[in-house]
């Protein structure tokens, strides 16, 4: 029997890359792997169902099978994440000192409903008490980057505009059109001498970490789904595909280690893994249901006050399996 061949669309990510370069391959299936920046693909899928397998937005997918959605099946890996404090970025003369002073302000995201700010509006509410409907909200695109919308929702009680493309929202930050930006791309004047913008969090590491180390939660943006009828046709490739990308990410967790002769272009890439550990755990980007459920269960519950889910769905409902082999 030959294997499946499979389209599969990821960003290059060095957790991936095995995947990439057929060094690791999974069991009973011939991966085609398209490499495409996250928002590129999550537009196509969501909008097209171009793929056959997919990175995609957690909340979105979250989104969808709140509302009964299952066009896709997603599996317990998570090739993107991160700490969202750094995101939010504000105008140095919009009288913004602390996250409490974001009430009341004009406030520009590229999407709304992407992961990024969904974490962000959440540790914003659960962590400083600064509610989302207390503030203004635009989206639009952000220094020239468009990001067209790739799921439909409404908003009940929150104002959010949405501003024409040829509308940038990078020049409004630096002129104080608006006050603040929640982003996962820095915006350009962020690096400026006497730039006008600065992060809300200047020291976020040291913030992030704290967080962490509070809560638990080490935010997931994006999972890896397979489209309907590839899932029903072929159950048995979701286990299959979690295998090999657990192995792709221990291959990348090796890479990061090596003293032989660095190889990532930082100097102290080894501390900073050494660090990382001793703070998160070895194993400190885990897939698998059990050790992310505190992030799993925290992005239903945010999207949902922040109505954009109409329930909030158990975890187990938005994956094949749990990671262990059994079924979710």
């Amino acid at each position: 029997m030959g294997k499946v061949r499979l389209t599969i669309a990821f960003w290059d990510y060095d957790r991936v890359r095995p995947l990439i370069d057929g060094t690791i391959q999974p069991e009973g299936i011939e991966l085609a792997p398209i490499i495409s920046r996250p928002s590129e693909t999550f537009f196509r899928m969501l909008r097209h169902q171009e793929f056959e397998v997919s990175e995609l937005s957690l909340s979105n997918y979250t989104m969808l099978r709140s509302r009964g959605d299952d066009t896709f099946m997603a599996i317990p890996v998570f090739p993107s994440r991160l700490f969202r404090h750094s995101c939010i970025y504000v105008n140095r003369n919009a009288g913004i000192a602390a996250p409490a002073d974001l009430i009341r302000k004009r406030i520009g995201v590229p999407e709304y409903s992407m992961t990024a700010a969904v974490f962000a509006r959440g540790l914003l509410l659960h962590e400083y008490g600064v509610e989302p409907e207390a503030i203004e909200w635009f989206s639009g695109t952000q220094d020239g980057l468009q990001r067209p919308s790739r799921i439909d929702f409404e908003l009940p009680g929150v104002k959010l505009t949405r501003m024409p493309l040829e509308q940038d929202m990078g020049p409004m930050l630096e002129r104080g059109e608006l006050d603040a930006i929640i982003s996962p791309n820095a915006p350009k004047a962020l690096g400026w001498p006497d730039s006008p913008v600065r992060r809300l969090f200047p020291d976020y590491r040291q913030t992030e970490k704290a967080y962490f180390v509070k809560t638990g939660i080490f935010p997931i943006m994006h999972t890896i789904v397979l489209r309907k009828d590839v899932y029903e046709r072929h159950p048995w490739a979701a286990r299959s595909l979690f295998d090999a990308f657990v192995k792709a990410k221990e291959w990348a967790y090796q890479q990061l280690v090596e003293t032989d002769a660095l190889k990532l272009t930082l100097p102290w890439v080894v501390a900073e893994m050494e660090e990382t550990r001793r703070v998160m755990g070895r194993d400190f980007w885990p897939y698998g249901i059990e050790p992310n459920r505190v992030s799993l269960e925290a992005l239903p519950q945010y999207l949902h006050e922040q109505h954009l889910a109409p329930r909030v769905p158990a975890v187990e409902e938005l994956f094949a399996f749990d990671g262990t082999g059994a079924k979710a």
